[in-house]
């Protein structure tokens, strides 16, 4: 019975592990979004993620003989680090099982806390196999890391906190789901004491086994998960959850992963903390949906779960947030191949911020050009491309190509061989509007430009590698044309790396 949850829930022993975290507001969405957006910071907890609640939950109430024997757990790292944690303060033995995917920082963090740590498979249904092998083997008890009424109660002290922190025009809380065990405990919780606020699920679109099962009515397995939210790829959620969900979850949404980024930049900004992405997730579920309803002065909270980011994996969150956030648009467009097209070329793109320019002579007569703009919404993006054309520049979008955004922007290049007189120049270029232009409009339609590549970093200069077609007999003019423009500058012509991969 639901009921029973209450007593559960309201008894937990998390607090020797646990701490009450805060919560917090962000202000910089609430203004932009026009509602008072929380932040419930799980990520504050000593293992960075709410896990340990629901483990030492479940761990304390073992017997002796148990606790003696030893604990084992299946994990992508957030339910290891609390099942390790909890195993330090009970003295007892830690075994998990971790998918290979895991990221370095979790599994150091797990043999840091003295657990023994067993690498096996691509993801959580691969580790719990291993499991139950190992178990049976040595006769561990098997911590569950979210279909176990323990740990589902031990997670659902957070909606006891919740309610306790805040009660004015709360609309809905935000729960990250992956088996399950987190929105089960706070869905469980909340809706016996404050049943109108709505508890809505968020996941990622392809890990998405919590919204696929409750749509269809009974529990579905998803034949294959994404892993960049590994801490909620998860194939098929838990008996026990599902349960609960049905009965609790008012919504669920679902995000792509490059929403999960932007959300990732939207807490920093916010926090100046970095989440890893099954903690933004409950932010990229508030954006999606107060982006979709035209609420006012509402109050919603979502639930940072965890920030156990691989310090790596920043350059990937970094390239993606802006697009995520529909502020980055990708375009390729065709253009002749003569001095002075380029220029003209970015004229038509006006004084939009240039994110990523990639560019290469390949043909006599044309060119292709690789482009990331700054853009406010879709409609402007459109009116570019009509613009383009009109000019006779063939236009194609590449925003929601996910080869072109993972793979393209770093392959456009390679040799030119009938690019004569070519020398290549690594430019800073100041990181302002105009920097560009400035450049083009003093060197005129003097030289070709046979290369061209720029990918903002947020510094304050623009690094820029340049190709020039510069005959000999243009050698002193090019050098006073260098002088004149004032950038910084340093001939790579002669580089081992241009001389293999670009002459």
């Amino acid at each position: 019975m639901l009921q029973d949850y209450l007593k559960k829930i309201l008894t937990a022993h998390v607090y020797d592990v646990a701490e009450e975290t805060p919560l917090d507001y962000a202000s910089i969405l609430s203004a932009r979004f026009n509602n008072d957006v929380w932040l419930k910071r799980e990520d504050e907890q000593a293992v960075f993620s709410f896990k340990c609640r629901g483990a030492y939950n479940k761990m304390s109430q073992l017997s002796r003989v148990q606790l003696k024997k030893g604990v084992i757990a299946a994990s992508a790292g957030n339910h290891a680090q609390g099942v390790a944690l909890s195993g330090q303060v009970l003295s007892t033995r830690t075994t998990i099982v971790m998918p290979r995917t895991t990221p370095s920082i979790k599994v150091d963090a797990v043999s840091m806390r003295g657990a023994e740590v067993v690498l096996h498979g691509d993801n959580y249904d691969d580790a719990y196999s291993k499991v139950r092998e190992l178990a049976a083997k040595h006769k561990l008890t098997f911590v569950h890391p979210f279909d176990d009424p323990l740990t589902i109660a031990g997670q659902g002290t957070i909606g006891f906190e919740l309610l306790k922190q805040h009660v004015d025009n709360v609309h809905a809380i935000f729960v990250p789901v992956g088996g399950g065990g987190l929105i089960a405990g706070i869905g469980a919780y909340v809706k016996q004491v404050r049943p109108e606020i709505k508890v809505i699920g968020v996941e990622c679109d392809d890990s998405d086994s919590m919204y696929q099962s409750l749509k269809a009515g009974r529990r579905l397995r998803l034949k294959e998960v994404g892993i960049f939210a590994d801490g909620t790829a998860v194939r098929q959620v838990g008996k026990e959850t599902f349960r609960i969900a049905r009965k609790c979850v008012d919504d669920m949404i679902r995000v792509s992963s490059d929403e999960i980024c932007a959300a990732i930049k939207d807490v920093f900004e916010d926090t100046r903390s970095i989440m890893e992405p099954s903690g933004a997730l409950s932010v990229a579920g508030v954006k999606a949906y107060l982006g979709q309803r035209k609420l006012k002065n509402k109050s919603v909270i979502a639930i940072t779960s965890g920030a156990n980011m691989n310090f790596d994996r920043l350059r990937h969150v970094s390239e993606r947030a802006e697009i995520g956030e529909r502020r980055e648009a990708i375009l390729t467009v065709t253009i002749p191949e003569r001095p002075g097209s380029f220029r003209q070329f970015c004229s038509i793109i006006g004084d939009r911020n240039i994110t990523e320019f990639n560019y290469r002579y390949a043909d006599p007569d044309q060119a292709h050009v690789f482009v990331g703009m700054q853009i406010s919404s879709g409609k402007e993006v459109q009116a570019l491309i009509k613009e383009l054309r009109s000019r006779s520049y063939p236009t194609v979008d590449l925003t929601d190509n996910e080869m072109a955004k993972l793979h393209v922007r770093h392959l456009v290049g390679g040799h030119a061989p009938t690019a004569d007189n070519e020398r290549i120049y690594r430019f800073e270029f100041p990181e302002r509007p105009g920097a560009l232009m400035n450049f083009l409009d003093r060197m005129g339609q003097t030289w070709n430009i046979s290369l061209f590549h720029y990918r903002s970093h947020g510094a304050e200069v623009g690094r820029v590698l340049c190709g020039l077609q510069v005959p000999p007999e243009d050698k002193r003019r090019f050098r006073a044309f260098l002088k004149e423009i004032g950038y910084a500058w340093c001939d790579e012509t002669d580089n081992p790396a241009c001389r293999l991969f670009l002459g």
